[in-house]
């Protein structure tokens, strides 16, 4: 592999006197020394050599990624960083965990995709989800982005609010989509739904009422069947709930995206599924076809689940060519460029999050390296398409 997955967590950080502030605090990243003193409390300073500091200054932690054997000067709050969290930059947002010296990267802004985990409870159970539902009490996790939305810098062009279910934590849910229209007017959020909150009427229309300028909630539909889709979801109803969902939300004139995730029991009915879009679902704002990341519960049902990419083609083709007759904003994720046909280039996109993609030995040689998505790291050590060939 050519690139390393970056960390996001670490609890290999130094803390070099016992924290005054035990509880995690949700910070952005400076390397600004000279901010107003009242709201230094609100980040943590970047900084090579605190030594230099001219003042005891008010931010919450000073974080130093190479001590050069000068901590014993350093200020109190300085936190010595693990190297494997060196990326930290301007702009950043962490959370830092006193009580067992971790940091977490909740927001990078120099990530190409950034999203919050709102809670990992979820009403479905899919074959292959890659983060499998619990049933906790997580509602700390939306107090954590209520915390951080305020500190994302404004000029962010997306950001995600993802699960388990989002639409579970109710009103909350609306507050979280309330603060990014206040502090974020100008970046656009996407929320992971499997849609069936929504069956509810009142709830989409109360979503809509927010009036958020760029929202789009993207929900999967994995076949035209409902028993193939209630099986891929492992919830009987959920196909009309899913139905009912994304039909309640356009009336309320909100933006939908349908993603179906392609594998052994959905990719021979893709065909029919973008015919039963483009007849009955037509006013969607866009599909994503997708790529099986082999995470979470895909590992346990990987032999149910997997099929070489180059299998599927044909089904895959004919489902883009379907959709795109319709006028169907329609877009290919998670695929390596050397498996799909020429005439789905286009329709590729580099969709995989910067911090899980990897990429081959093969990879190395090939000169369309920079346009493919490559791999999630999970698939690329677990499984793979025997079919990766470079471009020459």
């Amino acid at each position: 592999m050519d690139i390393d997955v970056l960390k996001l967590y670490s609890r290999n950080n130094k803390f070099l006197s016992p924290p005054t502030y035990l509880n995690p605090s949700i910070l952005r990243v400076t390397k600004n020394v000279f901010l107003p003193d009242a709201i230094q409390d609100k980040y943590a300073l970047l900084c090579e050599d605190p030594t230099t500091l001219s003042k005891q200054s008010n931010f919450r932690y000073i974080l130093v990624v190479s001590s050069n054997g000068k901590e014993t000067n350093y200020p109190s709050n300085t936190i010595l960083l693990d190297e494997e969290l060196s990326y930290l930059d301007e702009g950043d947002v962490i959370k830092v965990n006193p009580t067992n010296n971790g940091i977490n990267s909740i927001y990078r802004r120099n990530a190409n995709a950034n999203s919050f985990l709102v809670t990992e409870r979820c009403n479905s159970y899919c074959l292959m989800c890659s983060q499998p539902p619990k049933n906790v009490d997580d509602g700390f996790l939306v107090n954590e982005i209520l915390q951080a939305i305020p500190l994302i810098p404004r000029d962010t062009k997306e950001i995600g609010l993802t699960g388990g279910e989002p639409t579970l934590v109710g009103e909350r849910f609306f507050d979280m989509v309330r603060s990014c229209k206040q502090h974020l007017p100008d970046t656009s959020v996407h929320v992971l739904s499997n849609g069936r909150t929504f069956k509810d009427l009142d709830f989409a229309y109360k979503l809509s009422q927010i009036g958020h300028p760029d929202l789009m909630i993207g929900i999967p539909l994995y076949s035209d069947i409902p028993q193939i889709h209630e099986f891929v979801v492992q919830a009987k109803g959920s196909f009309d709930e899913t139905i009912s969902g994304i039909l309640n939300l356009k009336r309320c004139g909100v933006k939908v995206e349908i993603r179906c995730v392609i594998h052994k029991q959905t990719y021979e009915r893709l065909p029919q599924l973008a015919e039963f879009i483009s007849r009955n679902l037509l006013f969607v704002d866009h599909v994503a076809l997708m790529g099986l990341e082999i995470m979470g519960f895909t590992r346990a049902n990987l032999d149910e689940l997997w099929i070489d990419p180059v299998e599927y083609q044909e089904q895959l083709s004919e489902a883009v060519k379907i959709l795109n007759r319709n006028a169907v904003f329609t877009s290919v994720y998670n695929h390596q460029l050397c498996l799909l046909p020429e005439e789905l280039h286009r329709f590729s996109v580099k969709s995989i999050s910067d911090w899980k993609s990897e990429y081959i030995d093969e990879c190395q040689k090939c000169s369309k390296l920079d346009e493919c998505g490559g791999f999630f790291s999970s698939s690329a050590k677990h499984k793979y398409s025997d079919h990766i060939s470079a471009f020459g």
